[in-house]
């Protein structure tokens, strides 16, 4: 940070400045301008409240120069995080990218939750996702099965091999979800919830990060922050759309931009949502090929086996025969992703052979 003092601060007023960053540990640089004196502060910025110093005498203005989001930013580490898990898939960096499918809620039928693990094993995917705790907006929509949710996912993997990716809500059943997942989601509603993210921040299981609807991209990597700052550094992000000016046309704003700015600034591995991001069941395969080519390491695709009677987000969800199509052009557009030379050195951009 830097302390911008005003052009009338007496040198006893930029001493005791000093001294006071000094003692907490910074190491500071004095800059004489012909208007005014720049101190600049190098160190750990939690350890102080930098807005405080405002109150010092001479102090004229507190700028932060770096983002506060250490853990989470480039600034601390240059090369691309991959996660990689048991089975051998990889996530992150010049991997080929993920697929993440399966149904918002799992529910009853298992057999239907079994015929989109079948197809999405069959279509070349690494994980099944479904929903056991579900966040609804109205308390008389389905909230669903909970651990028998689990236990249905649980089969599904030992079945086709899949891993198995489901939200997480309350740190109360953190223990249960992470008996069953392999990948842990905290979900956009709680991108925010600190004492959730502290949770799962002391867990070893890898956690897929939401984007929170109103959420700016500084706010979505502090949440990340919090994550890896509690000793997790497996953290997934996920951009799944955000509110726009009008969400009319579509359930919410897909922000593909968010995707290579992230990449700039993070080395953390990031999937695209565009089944959350769209709302709309024609919208999943443009928005997920747009993702693919801006550089998004993954992709998670709402598939339901009956979208039309499914319990929940019917409406987003693609069924099975739509899904192997949109499967086999996904396919072929990644067959096309040159990774080795995906990013230019500030991660500005993502190559495609044609």
């Amino acid at each position: 940070m830097i302390i911008i003092m005003e052009p009338s601060a007496t040198q006893e007023q930029i001493n005791t400045v000093m001294r006071a960053l000094e003692n907490k540990g910074f190491k500071t640089v004095l800059n004489h301008g012909d208007v005014m004196t720049v101190i600049a502060a190098i160190g750990d910025k939690r350890l102080i409240e930098p807005h405080s110093f405002q109150s010092y005498e001479g102090v004229r203005a507190v700028k932060i120069v770096q983002e506060p989001y250490k853990l989470a930013s480039r600034e601390g580490k240059q090369e691309d995080t991959v996660i990689e898990f048991s089975n051998g898939v990889k996530i992150g960096g010049k991997e080929k990218p993920v697929m993440i499918v399966g149904p918002c809620s799992v529910e009853q039928d298992i057999e239907g939750l079994l015929r989109v693990a079948d197809a999405a094993k069959e279509m070349g995917c690494q994980f099944l996702r479904g929903g056991a705790f579900k966040p609804r907006t109205s308390p008389y929509d389905f909230q669903g099965l909970e651990e028998k949710a689990l236990e249905y996912l649980a089969i599904a993997r030992e079945k086709t091999g899949l891993l198995v990716v489901t939200e997480l809500m309350d740190t109360l059943d953190l223990d249960l979800v992470c008996s069953y997942a392999d990948v842990i989601q905290i979900g956009a509603r709680n991108m925010q919830n600190f004492k959730l993210l502290k949770a799962v921040g002391k867990c070893n299981k890898p956690v897929i990060l939401k984007r929170g609807p109103a959420a700016t991209i500084r706010e979505f990597l502090l949440a990340a922050e919090h994550i890896m700052y509690n000793g997790n550094d497996n953290v997934i992000l996920c951009e799944r759309g955000i509110k726009g000016v009008d969400n009319t046309a579509t359930r919410n704003t897909l922000d593909i931009a968010a995707i290579p700015v992230i990449k700039k600034y993070s080395h953390l591995p990031l999937i695209v949502d565009p089944s959350h991001g769209t709302g709309r069941r024609y919208l999943i395969e443009p928005m997920a090929k747009a993702g693919l080519i801006v550089g998004a390491n993954g992709v998670m695709l709402e598939v339901h086996h009956d979208p039309e009677n499914a319990s929940s987000d019917g409406a987003q969800s693609l069924n099975i025969p739509m899904f192997k199509k949109v499967m086999k052009d996904l396919n072929k557009l990644i067959g096309r992703i040159d990774y080795d030379n995906k990013h230019s050195d500030n991660n500005d951009f993502c190559c495609i052979n044609v």
